[in-house]
């Protein structure tokens, strides 16, 4: 079967199980690209926390953090952990906002991908999987999103080899798959859930709080 059946195969077995995902969960695309930056190392509800700390506290917006002293901005992101780190990375993230787009991610838009993405990684702290979050969910490009779930899931069911880098990994869907915002979006969540539920660093191959077994149990069928 090609690549293309497989990984086709593998979301329509995913969102038969499991339905739509939305998410990235957020109310403006600065608010998503901070939870983006803010999840990493660590669980969506502690990152829920900290963006409710900065809303109770009227600090949503770009120009609110970049004028926020620093200590007061560690202990509204303290539950997301690391919060020392995640201060410098969030403070890199609204200076580059605030110094190249006058502080709204909205002129963003008009810049090509490879430019915004480069940009992006130029920033502080921020690696691939951040920025491509960025550009999937809060700027709406078609970028696939590769973090250990996806590479845990595909390499398991004999999809890419889970030493593959991440460009090879997001290559495989570039090549497979059409550029489509939506799908992405939708592919990847499907991938986070299925990674969060079964393919845990020990597979959980059987039994969870939703379903008996994991959707993909049968999915060497693909590949034969």
């Amino acid at each position: 079967m090609s690549c293309m059946s497989v990984l086709t195969g593998i979301y329509d077995k995913l969102y038969d199980a499991f339905g739509a995902q939305h998410w990235w969960p957020g109310q403006t695309p600065f608010e998503i690209a901070l939870g983006a930056i803010l999840t990493q190392n660590t669980n969506w509800e502690n990152v829920r926390k900290a963006i409710n700390n900065l809303r109770e506290a009227d600090c949503l917006t770009s120009r609110r953090v970049y004028e926020t002293p620093p200590g007061q901005l560690a202990e509204l992101l303290r539950p997301s952990g690391f919060f020392n780190v995640k201060t410098r990375r969030v403070m890199a993230f609204v200076r580059f906002l605030e110094d190249a787009y006058g502080g709204d991610i909205e002129n963003m838009r008009p810049v090509d991908t490879p430019t915004l993405r480069q940009q992006l990684l130029d920033i502080h702290g921020i690696g691939p999987e951040t920025a491509d979050s960025i550009l999937l969910y809060a700027l709406d490009r078609p970028v696939f999103v590769i973090d250990a779930y996806t590479k845990r899931v595909l390499s398991r069911h004999g999809v890419l080899d889970f030493k593959c880098t991440y460009d090879e990994f997001q290559r495989l869907f570039y090549d497979s798959l059409p550029a489509n915002v939506a799908l992405y979006n939708e592919y990847h969540a499907l991938l986070v859930r299925t990674g969060k539920l079964y393919c845990k660093p020990k597979p959980l191959c059987y039994g969870s709080s939703d379903i008996i077994e994991c959707p993909l149990l049968d999915i060497e069928a693909f590949s034969k």
